[in-house]
């Protein structure tokens, strides 16, 4: 623990890194636009409805009107990381991919590049302003990343009898971590999930996970001493966060490995044609909201008090978390809008990224109502999935291998 200076290329690493040369082709396929060494200026001058170089002042486009890039540049994302790929904190952007890149949200200029640093498609978890990733070593460590700088601030390890951790979610006190519990032929059959106390390196629980349970598509969360997290097994599952103690598990009807929202004293997930409410403390259904038939809900956001979701049907629901009341359910959207399943929301303006469509791109919704703005599309007809963070004034969105500045107007 603790050990932070350079070391040398273990065998146990490159081991690790061959296994992976198939991912890691695959990874390379699919690049749009300019490589990931490669950046684009800001857009030609501040006179644009959007426009602004080097993150000059910006002005409003007019209404309809979708606002030009403040700044764009290359990213290295590899589309792997779910909705983790791209994060903002403080005045700083951060993209997965190798290289790991933190850029400035005014200027979209590099404040540093990490090359090797994690391993491909980890997941951005953040916690009491550290970034935590698994080692691109192969050999157990997790590290912990300043955003600011992008400089080692931490290292720990769950032992050797466990196969490269994960983190899932941190806060103040833990980083918490999935792993494979080795065999002696080498297989991984069962797993745990354990917590490290970032203070002092060690492991503070650890829990074997049951049998039949699967070390990915984990979601995670932890809110108010409880561990909250979702997998391919179509399971809720909430834990202490200071024991490891299961709380409670809970069966759901579809897998929800990409997102759910927590509120209060609530978990809330898109299950099917159901939205449903579980009490924290011991996972009572609270409420349950429908949406219409032959259409589900996406991915449930709670921002600033209110649950945003899409459904498969491209309506956009806003509803009272506490209570499942539907505050407005907007069906116009049907011939004019893709589905989004991320969302931020900076004052009056509610903004969603969309998934796997071509015409598809950043939404940006009256909060009031639900009506349609405006979208932002980058015309490179790329199929990959949107990605939308609000920081400040400004959204930093991803698209493919482009990273974007928007003003949020």
């Amino acid at each position: 623990m603790g050990g932070r200076d350079g070391r040398v290329v273990s065998r146990r690493r490159i081991l690790g890194l061959a296994g992976t040369g198939l991912g890691l082709a695959v990874f390379g396929a699919g690049v749009v636009g300019c490589g990931p060494e490669e950046e684009t200026d800001a857009p030609g001058g501040g006179s644009k409805p959007g426009g602004g170089r080097s993150g000059d002042a910006f002005t409003t486009p007019p209404p309809g009107t979708a606002p030009e890039p403040l700044w764009r540049a290359a990213a290295a994302n590899t589309s792997l990381s779910g909705n983790e790929a791209l994060a903002v904190i403080g005045n700083v952007a951060l993209v997965s991919g190798d290289p790991l890149v933190g850029r400035d949200m005014a200027t979209g200029k590099e404040k540093w590049s990490r090359r090797g640093v994690t391993t491909p498609g980890a997941k951005l978890i953040l916690g009491g302003g550290t970034l935590y990733l698994a080692s691109a070593e192969y050999d157990g460590d997790v590290v912990g990343l300043d955003p600011a700088t992008g400089k080692e601030t931490w290292r720990s390890r769950l032992g050797k009898q466990y196969e490269q951790p994960r983190p899932i979610a941190a806060d103040d006190r833990h980083v918490y971590v999935i792993a494979g519990i080795l065999e002696k032929d080498f297989t991984t059959p069962n797993n745990v999930i354990a917590a490290i106390d970032t203070t002092s390196g060690r492991i503070a629980w650890r829990e074997q996970r049951d049998a039949g349970t699967e070390e990915f598509g984990i979601t995670a969360a932890a809110v108010d001493g409880r561990l909250v997290y979702t997998d391919y097994r179509e399971n809720v599952t909430v834990r202490d966060t200071a024991t490891g103690r299961q709380v409670w598990t809970k069966k759901i009807s579809r897998s929800n490995n990409r997102h759910f929202a927590m509120h209060k004293d609530l978990v809330i997930v898109a299950d099917g044609r159901r939205m449903r409410a579980f009490e924290l403390a011991g996972g009572k259904e609270r409420w349950s909201l429908r949406t219409e038939e032959f259409s589900s809900f996406n991915d449930p956001h709670v921002l600033d008090g209110v649950l945003y979701a899409a459904d498969s049907a491209r309506g956009l629901w806003a509803v009272d978390p506490g209570t499942g009341k539907q505050i407005w359910h907007n069906e116009d959207l049907r011939e004019s809008a893709t589905q989004a399943w991320q969302f931020a929301k900076v004052k009056g303006t509610l903004y969603g990224a969309t998934e796997f469509d071509k015409d598809g791109g950043v939404h940006a919704f009256d909060v009031a109502t639900g009506k349609l703005r405006w979208t932002y599309n980058d015309k490179t007809g790329d199929i990959q999935q949107w990605y939308v963070v609000a920081g400040g004034d400004r959204l930093a969105v991803m698209h493919g291998k482009r990273i974007y500045a928007l003003p949020a107007v």
